[in-house]
């Protein structure tokens, strides 16, 4: 590759028009407004109450790229944009609006260079508070949040279910289990297990709602509370799906304290997530660092991490393309 190939190529990858325009354009909702026969300019921004002349700048990039086409009046959108809709059911629309809990939070790559020099997260400098403070305060936020969630494990859920032997244990314990999608398919594929799922109030509502829907009432406890709080004692294992990867050490060490207070002698901790070295994207590491102050773990931080717990990895299972599972024992136990 030629010298000016390089050049473009690191432009395109460095520029922001193409990402935020995508952005803009599903903040819009412009790609269900043009659905059909579509729209004129001129009617789309009265519609809207934006400029025009901008409007159709926007509108043209997004033709370029394929969102939406030319036709004799105005715009419509295309059948590769329409997997820009809402009920595209895929997820996009909660990662890309930027009044949705994705998109607002990847927002906060516009402060990587704090995140950089002091290893903390972005999102509360941007945003004067973190996160989870912000999904707390907004349920709008929370309700798209937990919407990604369910999209993010939607197609890895068979693989989690049948990647790992679960029917080794009774009783199993999410912590931070959602809004159950995950518990309720490892139960489903177990008639002998029990679970108890552990989220926020609002979540755990909707996971009472999953597990009527899968006829698991008489298998199931839901209890509206917080990790960093007690936990559901006595279990034989503790699962946590995509959760220390969200948080610093410091908060993670207070999450598996938790953990081993509550669990049985001989229980187990089962951790799903991408790990840094083997399922881990260095994108999706750098937006860990940026939204939560968190990051993708290789084995060796896993096991710092775990040991002063008295937890020792005993295993780990490559279970998605995406994702492993690290299986944790109490020392005691070995």
């Amino acid at each position: 590759m030629g010298r000016k190939d390089d050049t473009d190529s690191i432009r395109r990858k460095a520029g922001l028009a193409t990402p935020m325009a995508l952005r803009v354009a599903v903040t819009l909702e412009l790609p269900d407004r043009l659905l059909g026969d579509g729209a004129s300019v001129d009617e789309l921004a009265v519609e809207l109450t934006v400029a025009p002349v901008a409007l159709e700048l926007l509108l043209g990039h997004l033709a370029t790229l394929g969102v939406v086409e030319r036709t004799a009046t105005g715009y419509r959108t295309t059948e590769y944009g329409a997997n820009l809709c809402a009920d595209a059911n895929n997820g996009l629309t909660d990662l890309l609006h930027l009044d949705a809990a994705g998109g607002r939070a990847e927002m906060a790559f516009i402060e990587l260079a704090h995140s950089i020099a002091t290893g903390q997260a972005a999102y509360p400098r941007r945003y004067g508070q973190d996160f989870w403070a912000d999904l707390a305060e907004y349920p709008h936020l929370r309700e798209s949040f937990d919407r990604q969630m369910v999209h993010r494990f939607r197609e890895q859920i068979p693989q989690i279910v049948a990647g790992f032997d679960w029917s080794r244990f009774s009783a199993i314990v999410d912590v931070g289990g959602g809004q159950g999608s995950v518990l309720a398919a490892i139960l489903t594929a177990h008639p002998r297990m029990h679970g108890h799922l552990v989220e926020l109030k609002p979540t755990a509502t909707q996971a009472r709602c999953t597990f009527s829907a899968h006829n698991l009432d008489e298998r199931t406890h839901v209890t509206a509370s917080s990790f960093f709080d007690p936990l559901p004692a006595g279990a034989e294992a503790y699962l946590l799906v995509d959760i220390l990867h969200d948080w610093d050490d410091e908060h993670a060490h207070r999450i598996l304290s938790r953990c081993v207070e509550a669990a049985h002698p001989a229980g187990r901790v089962l951790v799903i997530e991408p790990v840094g070295g083997l399922r881990a994207a260095s994108e999706f590491n750098l937006a860990m660092l940026v939204m939560y102050g968190g990051r993708e773990r290789q084995i060796a931080e896993f096991r710092a991490l775990a040991s002063p717990h008295g937890l020792v990895l005993d295993t780990v299972t490559d279970l998605t393309d995406q994702r492993c599972l690290l299986e944790f024992k109490l020392a005691a136990d070995q």
